[in-house]
């Protein structure tokens, strides 16, 4: 299943093209396309699908969504282990 989850922007690569960001998913941090939201900024949350931040959304709305999808085990299922993850990234066997 392909979610669309939100997260949170930690960094935004701005010499990037196209323009990416560093979102963090409840503890999973991954890369995802901003050119939908060019004006996006470090610390706003953001619904991502498929690798693109497609609009902006509310922390509270957010981290709601985030508790409801780990309650249901969405964010393993999408996501992985993020200790697993964790663990071959230390080992040089990044996940992506």
């Amino acid at each position: 299943m392909c979610l669309a989850v939100p997260g949170k922007v930690v960094s935004i690569d701005h010499r990037a093209d196209p323009l990416t960001g560093l979102i963090d998913f409840g503890g999973v941090r991954k890369q995802a396309c901003l050119e939908y939201l060019p004006d996006v900024r470090v610390g706003e949350y953001v619904i991502v699908h498929v690798g693109f931040a497609l609009q902006r959304l509310d922390e509270q709305s957010a981290r709601a969504s985030l508790e409801l999808f780990g309650q249901l085990g969405l964010l393993e299922e999408e996501f992985g282990d993020a200790w697993e993850q964790a663990e071959r990234q230390e080992s040089g066997s990044e996940v992506r």
